[in-house]
């Protein structure tokens, strides 16, 4: 490979890394909402561009420097606009000066031209197809080339001899760069549409599940107060009426907490919370759910009480609520469930909750806990979503695995609260 080849190679890739990098810098961006990244930062890409190209020149031909500046010139002016030509032109001007040369006053005057003439096309360009930008990039630089060998050559610098090639490579060039600069745009362009689109989905599901799961309750409860309307009725029967009333609103209200949850996990009022207790009073709760099931529901604690948490104790009991009763009701034959509680002595409390059920699938595992899965016939997912929730609202994490038809194991580690870990919290 001749020393002119190598230098192509390198110049051409000096008009392209800065693509890479833009392409990978808004990813990042956009996937962990840097709060420090301005609209203007997008600007230093076609910077790095024009300094990469003029560092590493296809040619050195005293006085002329041979490289694709105007590449990333044109592009960055007609899809930033006229400011940021300006901009880009100024650094151009300033890295060509620090470098030297005879021609720079003369060449200077193109450019200026170029780039107003891209600022001025900006918007119109901005509308046309994907073959109309190549045809206009191609011209303009083709133009900025052909302008700037007339010019040079009325002060006496012959470049029409050495032009016509480094022009068809520009041209090659622009034709690269435009549609490369296209397609990271248009991948953009579906990442919102389809990060817009998954929103607008998860708000439409929860607001058909919110209409089904609150509908129900309320709806019962408007049957018997419209039956409390009969005089016949007996008192016993009135109050027995009333008592449902009662409880049906009383869904209705915990649906809504769940949903309140499901939106802010975070807990409101912490409080030293001792995992033992949560369990236990979880277990009490579903005592009738797993004999119904035939289920038998076993633990293994600590000898030491030192398994505490900081959190909220309602939304904990209902977070192992709706893990023991998923599990429960992944065992219709019957079976057991083993929970064990330990802690890893320093910073983690332990829990492990084993069942006999039939087990989930690898795609289930990973869709556990997403808005509205669920494998259940009448289910809509929200106890686990809910419950993922929770944990993930105090610092935990939680671990699925599972083989179909021999059970699952959920493993769950919360941050272990005592007076070490209070002090840390209080001074920071």
């Amino acid at each position: 490979m001749d020393l002119y080849t190598k230098n192509l190679i390198i110049s051409f890739l000096s008009v392209l890394f800065p693509l890479f990098v833009w392409q990978l810098f808004y990813l990042l961006h956009y996937n962990y909402q840097f709060k420090w990244v301005k609209k203007w930062m997008f600007a230093i890409f076609p910077i790095l561009s024009i300094v990469l190209c003029m560092t590493f020149p296809i040619a050195l031909m005293q006085p002329l420097f041979l490289d694709f500046r105007r590449i990333p010139l044109i592009l960055g002016t007609l899809y930033g606009g006229y400011k940021v030509g300006f901009v880009l032109l100024a650094v151009m001007f300033i890295t060509r000066y620090l470098m030297g040369g005879d021609v720079f006053y003369t060449s200077s005057i193109i450019l200026i031209l170029t780039t107003i003439c891209a600022g001025l096309l900006s918007d119109y360009y901005l509308k046309k197809s994907l073959k109309q930008k190549v045809v206009l990039n191609s011209v303009l630089i083709l133009l900025s080339l052909v302008f700037s060998a007339l010019f040079m050559n009325i002060f006496g610098t012959n470049l029409l001899k050495i032009g016509i090639e480094h022009w068809f490579i520009s041209v090659i060039g622009m034709v690269i760069a435009t549609l490369l600069t296209e397609i990271i745009l248009i991948n953009f362009h579906l990442l919102h549409k389809s990060i817009k689109e998954k929103k607008l989905d998860v708000a439409s599901h929860l607001a058909a599940s919110f209409s089904h799961e609150i509908g129900n309750p309320l709806t019962a409860t408007k049957g018997f107060i419209q039956l409390l309307s009969d005089e016949k009725i007996s008192i016993e029967t009135r109050n027995q009426y009333l008592k449902i009333a009662e409880q049906e609103l009383d869904q209705a209200i915990n649906i809504i907490d769940d949903y309140l949850t499901f939106a802010n996990p975070a807990p409101k009022g912490k409080e030293k919370i001792w995992i033992p207790e949560a369990i236990q009073q979880g277990m009490a709760v579903l005592a009738p759910v797993a004999e119904e099931n035939k289920v038998k529901v076993s633990t293994s604690f600590l000898e030491n009480n030192d398994c505490f948490v900081l959190g909220e104790r309602k939304k904990m009991e209902q977070c192992l609520i709706y893990i023991l009763k998923n599990r429960i009701e992944s065992m219709p034959s019957g079976g057991e469930i083993r929970i064990t509680l330990d802690d890893d002595g320093i910073s983690n409390v332990n829990i492990t909750i084993q069942d006999e059920g039939i087990g989930m699938t690898q795609r289930q595992i990973d869709q556990l806990g997403e808005p509205f899965f669920t494998t259940k016939e009448n289910g809509t997912g929200l106890g686990m979503m809910v419950a993922f929730r929770i944990i993930k609202g105090i610092g935990g994490k939680i671990e699925v695995k599972s083989v179909q038809g021999n059970g699952t194991l959920f493993h769950i580690s919360l941050p272990k609260y005592d007076e070490k870990t209070k002090l840390i919290r209080m001074l920071s």
